[in-house]
């Protein structure tokens, strides 16, 4: 498999982190490492890249493109397997003291996207899995749709797919698996189709789509570990370090916004206090007030970038 990446909002995030000769930058996300070879130029001499991903066919990739083993490559660039998750560990493991600069390119990988036997694809008839690393993670998307209770589907598929039949579409998977094992893509899709009223199957995109995006998350914990990992990170920062985070879906840019939000609030009294009792000190100051989004140019050349948005914080 050929592991392209083209990466969002390049000049945008490079802009932002500021990644000078000498700096300890962080890809969360590694995947192709389209971001990474910029940032890896630009702290060129002496700085760091670590470079964090948990697939393999990503860091076998990166590891071409970052050109690592040759001789005249004089930056440190680091490429750990793992779920930034666990960044505290995974950093640890990279003997770094601090960090200046963090990235999260979150979202699903082109090229996981379009390998049909990964399962995330409801344009590809596979196995129904979804998981981000099959070697650690043992939860797929059949089991979930095998295993959780009627009312527990149509909470995730309403939460994280933000699907409005969400009811109706969990009513018919347990209907389905009553008959039969759910294993493949093309049959969660033909249920989903059968449970969305006609008219509204003709708009806003594959009917699919949301339902896929919930179980998705759902298998890989996607939200829960991404507020874990930013937390994490804001720690890690040194003094002016900043933290940038690309999201594709409201669920991913909401977390974002709130824990850069609450990170940034100082004193958390009640109002009317004659002093401040609670000495809460603000850690992050929020640079993108709105979200930095890409340019038409740039979505013409890549589609997939159309639901980007870049949010950006600087640790105090």
């Amino acid at each position: 498999m050929e592991y392209r990446h083209t990466p969002v909002l390049l000049a945008e995030v490079t802009q932002q982190l500021s990644p000078q000769p000498g700096s300890i930058i962080v890809d969360c996300t590694l995947g192709g490492a389209g971001h990474a070879k910029r940032l890896q130029d630009l702290v060129a001499p002496t700085g760091t890249l670590v470079g964090i991903d948990q697939d393999d066919a990503a860091l076998s990739a990166a590891a071409v493109t970052l050109r690592l083993g040759q001789q005249e490559l004089s930056t440190s660039t680091k490429l750990l397997k793992g779920n930034f998750g666990d960044l505290d560990t995974l950093l640890v493991q990279a003997n770094v003291p601090y960090v200046d600069g963090f990235l999260f390119d979150l979202g699903v990988s082109s090229p996981q996207l379009d390998v049909p036997e990964r399962g995330f694809s409801y344009r590809e008839d596979a196995p129904l899995d979804m998981r981000m690393d099959p070697g650690h993670q043992t939860l797929t998307a059949a089991e979930v749709i095998a295993l959780y209770s009627e009312a527990d589907l149509a909470r995730i598929i309403r939460a994280f797919g933000e699907e409005r039949w969400a009811s109706r579409i969990a009513a018919f998977i347990v209907a389905e698996r009553a008959h039969r094992p759910i294993e493949s893509t093309s049959q969660l899709v033909d249920i989903i189709k059968a449970a969305i009223p006609a008219a509204a199957r003709r708009e806003g995109g594959h009917p699919a789509k949301r339902t896929f995006q919930a179980f998705r998350i759902e298998v890989n914990r996607e939200l829960v570990v991404l507020e874990t990992a930013l937390r994490a990170a804001v720690r890690w920062l040194a003094p002016g370090g900043r933290i940038a985070v690309i999201s594709y879906h409201s669920l991913e840019d909401r977390i974002a916004k709130q824990v850069f939000a609450e990170l940034a609030r100082g004193c958390i009294c009640p109002p009317g206090l004659p002093v401040c009792t609670c000495g809460n000190e603000p850690v992050l100051r929020v640079v993108t007030r709105k979200a930095i989004l890409p340019s038409e140019a740039e979505i013409e050349l890549n589609p997939r970038s159309r639901s980007a948005k870049l949010r950006v914080a600087e640790k105090l």
